[in-house]
């Protein structure tokens, strides 16, 4: 296995992977985590470079387990670690132009074109806000996968690094919210049952794929 230092592989790897979506999307998500900052503080690991068949991200640092030769063409995604894996080697970056009217502003590699849609407003007495690292109780209570320990670290680490949009009620309390993970997607959208039926999760979900898109996201639903 081999880890990519140097930042003209990563953006190399940037563009193969986006010629590989949806298959390659979680390391895909990773690799732009890693290029815009990196602040999962991740690293990406090839089988051989630059003819390479399968990619591992993971925390910096970590171990990697297991065998990669012998694995079947998909995605295997676990807390922590995201690999992807093909039966045949990725095609070399160019040989299949991608064509977009701008460049990504912080790599310089095309782009999807932009969001048009125009932004839904808010409901009357709701404004847009942010959660604060009081909120990670109320976000591991109401996570589907939440509600111990673990989880709680989990979102307590996406809290502080990742990009994370909340709509607040006139007290400044969180309503709904759209948070983002290692690999550049939602991992944990919500609205209070109380708040539900008001479009609060469309005026959220919009606003996140906007603000992501703005920093070179492909956004897919």
């Amino acid at each position: 296995m081999k880890i990519l230092r140097c930042s003209a592989q990563l953006q190399h790897l940037e563009g193969i992977l986006r010629k590989s979506l949806p298959l390659a999307l979680p390391v895909f998500g990773a690799v732009l985590n890693i290029n815009r900052g990196n602040p999962g503080h991740f690293e990406v690991l090839v089988d051989k470079w630059p003819e390479f068949g399968a990619v591992l991200a993971r925390p910096s640092g970590e171990v990697a387990s297991g065998d990669m030769r012998h694995c079947r063409r998909g995605v295997t995604r676990c807390p922590g670690t995201c690999q992807v894996y093909s039966e045949h080697p990725w095609v070399p970056l160019g040989a299949a132009p991608v064509r977009a009217p701008h460049p990504c502003p912080h790599t310089g590699t095309p782009l999807s074109p932009p969001l048009t849609p125009a932004l839904p407003r808010p409901a009357p007495g709701v404004r847009v806000g942010s959660l604060s690292p009081s909120h990670v109780d109320l976000l591991n209570d109401t996570w589907p996968y939440g509600g111990n320990a673990r989880s709680r670290r989990f979102l307590a680490e996406i809290l502080g690094r990742f990009p994370q949009v909340c709509l607040q009620d006139g007290s400044g309390q969180p309503i709904a919210w759209v948070l983002t993970d290692h690999f550049g997607t939602g991992t944990h959208s919500y609205t209070l049952p109380e708040h539900r039926r008001r479009g609060h999760m469309q005026v959220a979900l919009t606003l996140a794929a906007q603000r992501a898109h703005a920093r070179g996201f492909p956004t897919f639903g």
